[in-house]
């Protein structure tokens, strides 16, 4: 059954869209007819390396030496070599404009507010690559961030990437663990830090943090701190110096570094669901070209727009909202609670800002409207024509909710992709209808699939979502995984040179998508994938505590964290137990990795091979039964986890 149209473009959004000036372009050079986005899609599939080279075009795309090739071979995944010849680089695209339009407009929790000019952008990067060449930094070296969502970052970034170096962030909320998991993968050069950020209407410090996470990070040369909350004493820090102190110098021009096309931008983290996070490496040509085709093509986003998604350094889409840089775009950054000091906080801002791209998650929108919260009601929003949504399937309700409660006229797009391809499989688009609980369409160079269990594309039927021809943004490999093994059983093994991505999707007869979640056991709370591996190490690590697991269950149009610990012998689950455990996941993992609920169980099932089974478990205490109990090598702790009381409230 087709769902609901909640809102159609008029002919005039149609015609003035940059997509239909793009398929324009198409027509014109290849002397074909186009007339709909099913028919631009299906040519961006058959003709690939052409349609990338338009978007290359259509993108503006700033190089130094052109390609000789488009794509070597578009079937081979991994490993299929993009735009071969070229060279480029990232920073020097983001900052092509030097004039006095708002670049960045910052807004803190504590009100604090900062405004900086595409001019004022540039000379600040110049002064942070001029520093950082001073400190050493060269072509392939990592600059880590753990760090708020500050202009700063988006500075300090740019800076590296315009050097040749790679950038790594890590949320401020992370514990000393955490961030260790990762940066100490990659052991970067130049760690930039806060003092510390606020949340709820309170101040956290960093640098005790800090302190932490240097004692086992060796490779760090230099420590830059960036005074956000206070200007603090860091004389106890090795090799420490304020922000204002390492940006002292004249530079006013900037030398870009000409590299290749897959040259290393991004080092991004997966959840670390079965150990370690995995360390994912994005190119800047990859990145640049899927970025520009988003936002252009799928958002709309022109230079007059003002653009701002709710995000932390630590997720993908802060990456993805700096390259709306590329486009000219004001970029609006927010640290802090959305919902802070109300639940209005942000709609506010987005009035007084003119935003016209407000993207934030599903859980956003959902608490939005548990809370009663009417923007529409209290605000104008009259520059306001699309909301974006991403980080879990956004539910039919909170679309009635979006047009109901904050505008009618707007494009409300569900998008989905992930950390991996730092980009979308399936997006928004400014010509096509919005219908209730649907993606709208599959992105452009993207052969997204819903394979059924024979390994066939379906559609109007569920299936495990899967890309089937290669794309630009795809990794170009992972840290310390020379043999390519660790990246091959990520996203091939099932499937051989196949993409498959791990959700669980339907495409139908209109091309829209509907996800239904996760197909694997990465935990996904408020929409934020975190891994168990990551809970297991510290709760493991209590004497009281021999073995444990932890699963995702759906709970209230979301899914909540239970963690089951095996205890050894005489020990109680109490309240001082619970607490004691809540409280060292929070600070060595987040505060999304904080279990809603901590339940005794004998015992903990195990394949044969040794791994628990985390997803049979999930299955159990959603009342689904588990065919291959076999493969266990005790099947009978499954029963253990039948109609727990526990987990009905």
């Amino acid at each position: 059954m087709t769902n609901k149209i909640l809102w159609t473009p008029s002919d005039i959004q149609i015609k003035q869209a940059q997509i239909t000036q793009f398929c324009q372009q198409v027509n014109l050079k290849y002397e074909i007819d186009l007339a709909t986005y099913d028919d631009l899609y299906r040519w961006s599939l058959t003709y690939a390396a052409e349609f990338w080279s338009e978007m290359w075009i259509f993108g503006g795309i700033i190089a130094h030496s052109e390609h000789t090739n488009i794509v070597d071979d578009i079937t081979k995944m991994p490993g299929a070599k993009w735009f071969e010849g070229a060279t480029l680089n990232y920073a020097e695209n983001l900052l092509r404009f030097q004039d006095d339009q708002t670049a960045i407009q910052f807004r803190g929790e504590d009100q604090v507010q900062r405004s900086l000019s595409y001019a004022e952008l540039y000379i600040l990067v110049a002064k942070t690559a001029e520093a950082m060449k001073r400190a050493g930094v060269e072509r392939g070296d990592r600059i880590a961030g753990f760090i708020p969502n500050l202009p700063e970052t988006v500075i300090v970034m740019l800076a590296a990437s315009s050097l040749g170096a790679t950038w790594s962030s890590s949320s401020p909320d992370f514990g000393i663990k955490g961030v260790l998991d990762r940066f100490s993968q990659i052991e970067p050069k130049i760690i930039f830090a806060a003092d510390g950020y606020f949340y709820g209407g309170k101040r956290f410090d960093s640098l005790e943090k800090l302190k932490g996470i240097l004692t086992e990070l060796p490779s760090v040369e230099h420590v830059v701190v960036i005074p956000y909350t206070k200007k603090a004493d860091i004389s106890n820090i090795t090799g420490s110096i304020h922000w204002d102190d390492f940006i002292n110098n004249d530079a006013s021009k900037i030398t870009f570094t000409p590299l290749p096309f897959d040259h290393p931008l991004y080092i991004m983290y997966s959840s670390g669901t079965t150990g370690l996070p995995k360390s994912i490496v994005h190119s800047a040509g990859g990145t640049l070209i899927q970025h520009l085709k988003e936002l252009k093509l799928h958002c709309d986003l022109k230079r007059e727009d003002t653009i701002f998604y709710f995000t932390t350094c630590g997720w993908m889409m802060w990456n993805w909202l700096v390259s709306s840089l590329a486009v000219g775009a004001t970029l609006v950054l927010y640290d802090g609670n959305p919902f802070y000091p109300g639940p209005e906080s942000l709609w506010e801002i987005a009035d007084e800002l003119d935003i016209s791209i407000f993207g934030t998650s599903a859980k956003y929108l959902d608490a939005l409207e548990s809370a009663g919260s009417k923007p529409g009601s209290l605000f104008k929003l009259d520059a306001l024509r699309t909301v974006l949504s991403t980080g879990s399937p956004l539910s039919e309700e909170s679309f009635d909710f979006v047009y109901r409660d904050i505008k009618q006229d707007l494009l409300l797009a569900s998008i989905s992709g992930g950390t991996d391809i730092v980009s979308c499989f399936a997006l928004g688009n400014p010509i096509l209808p919005v219908y209730r609980g649907e993606l709208q369409c599959r992105g452009l160079g993207m052969k997204v699939e819903a394979f059924d269990d024979s390994e066939k594309g379906v559609l109007n039927a569920p299936g495990e979502l899967v890309c089937s021809q290669a794309f630009p943004s795809m990794p170009i490999y992972f840290w310390n995984d020379p043999d390519g093994q660790k990246y091959h059983e990520a996203y091939f093994a099932d499937y051989p040179g196949i993409w498959r991505h791990g959700d669980y999707i339907e495409i139908n007869d209109h091309g829209g998508v509907r996800i239904f979640g996760r197909s694997d056991a990465t935990l996904n709370p408020g929409g934020v994938r975190i891994g168990t591996a990551e809970i297991y190490s510290v709760v493991e690590n209590l004497p009281q505590i021999a073995d444990s697991l932890v699963v995702g269950q759906p709970w209230e149009d979301d899914e909540r964290v239970i963690l089951f610990v095996k205890l050894v012998d005489n020990e109680v689950l109490d309240e001082k137990m619970t607490a004691q455990l809540k409280s060292l996941i929070r600070k060595n993992c987040s505060p999304r990795h904080v279990p809603a609920k901590i339940l005794e169980t004998k015992d903990i099932p195990y394949t044969i091979n040794g791994k628990k089974v985390e997803i049979a478990v999930k299955k159990i205490i959603q009342g689904k039964v588990v065919q291959n109990r076999s493969a266990l090598a005790n099947p009978d702790s499954l029963d253990l986890y039948k109609d727990l009381k526990e987990l009905k409230t």
